[in-house]
């Protein structure tokens, strides 16, 4: 029978973020699962909507026996610790050894392909390449990748084969370990490695003009697909994630195929679409023009409004705990306008939702919301200070059922909605991108009765939240994570590659 074994490290590291992910980080089981190891990786991870999980649906459809190792996860911030990538490193590579002393066929990785250590610019190249000098040059190591990774030479060298997500709010991510598998399946059926052909793009694309349910990324990649139906080739585009300060930051485009003629054809074809720099730019609102946008949006529909405080986005280094959005809706009026029909989330700051969960609903509690960080422009706006009154309160224990990770238990620790002045603010105790509407049900917020509601998230949020949304706007408010990568203050970055499209 043929014995593949799995596992998966998942970073996506912003370099100009404050805070490391250490091997606490990647035990917390708040934005993604804690570590875990051996069979019960496997047991846990089956039927969730991530790489790995379709990676195993699929190798048991070909009747294939699956070795589980380890996979860890946190959530995107600063540099991975070295303690933290030496111990994942040190568990997968151990397991190896000993699956190789036991009849080993195949490897099969889920990455993200945008994690920096302390100590090492390209970790998952260095992990490929670690995995790559245990079982030698002829069994195959594939690999899947994040949208966002920014793909290295030595990734694709150490690699047999490599395959991206194709959509962002990523809703194709278990889908993406099934390519993977079928990579695998190509690789045996051809005996050898396929031809590869690959393109740098030579600039950064800002992360929210990076969403596939919008133009252009919308017709590239309905275009890729065509293209793979029609040359029988595996193409990827991986647009980067621009706020990594490594020389091999920046998107990348590539494909696999049964001839070098079909490999350069297909991805080519892909460059050509891809390449243009101008379709690139997004359209940015500062924070007081957004809510007085959203108001005024909102007095003119029933769905509600949504605003993207995406300089804050726990999903790409920020901590979630900033303000700029939260000042604004109250200088604005806005719980005013519609009281108890603007919210906020997710806001994490644990010891505020601990006070007001043991205050108990109904209790009015004096409350210091946020933090001021320190940002590529300086200083965030300063914490909040007042009297809440307490909505309701969590456990923060959430079953997510929304597109992207429906199926995943995360546990945010205490939480609380708290109002003030009309505007609900879900407070939490643990880092999560509001990308799923039941991290608001959790504590007590019906989304689709709100009429202005501000999410911690970049486009993410689009997948569960944009269905039910009249509009959708995207704030520049003060924060860790640059909307605009050309703002940030890059050392290494290839000379070759503009910060800004």
């Amino acid at each position: 029978m043929t014995r593949i074994l799995i596992a998966g490290y998942q970073h996506e590291t912003n370099t100009f973020a404050p805070s490391p992910a250490d091997w606490v980080a990647f035990n917390r089981g708040d934005s993604f699962p804690a570590f875990v190891r051996g069979r019960a990786m496997q047991d846990q991870l089956t039927g969730v909507n991530i790489p790995i999980g379709g990676f195993i649906d699929e190798a048991r459809s070909r009747g294939w026996q699956l070795l589980p190792s380890a996979w860890a996860g946190a959530i995107p911030s600063a540099h991975v610790t070295e303690d933290a990538f030496e111990r994942i490193s040190a568990a997968i590579c151990d397991d190896v050894r000993d699956a190789l002393t036991h009849g080993l066929d195949a490897v099969y990785l889920d990455l993200h392909g945008a994690a920096v250590a302390a100590h090492c610019d390209d970790t998952e190249g260095e992990l490929l390449a670690r995995v790559r000098a245990l079982i030698g040059p002829d069994r195959p190591l594939v690999a899947s990748l994040d949208l966002h990774a920014n793909v290295t030479r030595r990734m694709l060298a150490q690699a047999d084969a490599l395959v991206a997500y194709r959509t962002y709010p990523h809703v194709d991510m278990a889908a993406t370990g099934a390519l993977a598998a079928q990579l695998l399946q190509r690789r045996w059926t051809l005996g050898r490695r396929e031809a590869l052909r690959a393109h740098r793009l030579p600039y950064l694309i800002p992360l929210n003009a990076m969403c596939t349910q919008m133009e252009p990324a919308q017709t590239i990649y309905q275009r890729l697909v065509e293209l793979d139906r029609e040359h029988g080739s595996m193409l990827s585009f991986c647009m980067g994630f621009p706020a990594a300060d490594i020389e091999e930051c920046g998107p990348v485009l590539w494909g696999y195929g049964p001839s070098e003629s079909v490999a350069q054809a297909a991805t080519d074809t892909l460059h050509t679409l891809a390449s243009p720099a101008q379709q690139w730019r997004q359209q940015l609102y500062p924070p007081a023009e957004a809510v007085v946008q959203a108001l005024a949006l909102a007095g003119q529909s029933s769905r509600p409004v949504i605003i993207a405080d995406t300089q804050d986005n726990p999903g790409a280094g920020g901590d979630s705990n900033t303000t700029g959005m939260l000042h604004a809706l109250l200088q604005q009026g806005a719980g005013r306008q519609f009281p108890g029909q603007v919210a906020l989330g997710m806001l994490y700051d644990p010891a505020s939702a601990a006070r007001a969960t043991a205050a108990g609903v109904g209790a009015h509690v004096d409350l210091t919301l946020g933090r001021s960080v320190s940002t590529h422009t300086g200083p965030s706006d300063p914490p909040l200070h007042g009297r809440f009154k307490v909505r309701a309160v969590s456990d923060g224990r959430c079953l997510l059922k929304g597109p992207m990770m429906g199926g995943l238990t995360v546990q945010l620790g205490l939480s609380a909605c708290v109002e003030i002045d009309g505007v609900l603010v879900a407070v939490a105790g643990g880092k999560k991108q509001m990308l799923d509407r039941e991290l608001f049900r959790m504590v007590g917020v019906q989304p689709e009765a709100m009429r202005v509601i501000v999410v911690k998230s970049s486009v993410h949020f689009r997948a569960d939240f944009e269905p039910h949304a009249s509009h959708v706007l995207v704030a520049q408010a003060a924060g860790p994570m640059a909307a605009d990568p050309g703002e940030l203050n890059w050392q290494h970055l290839s000379t070759h590659t503009r910060t800004r499209p």
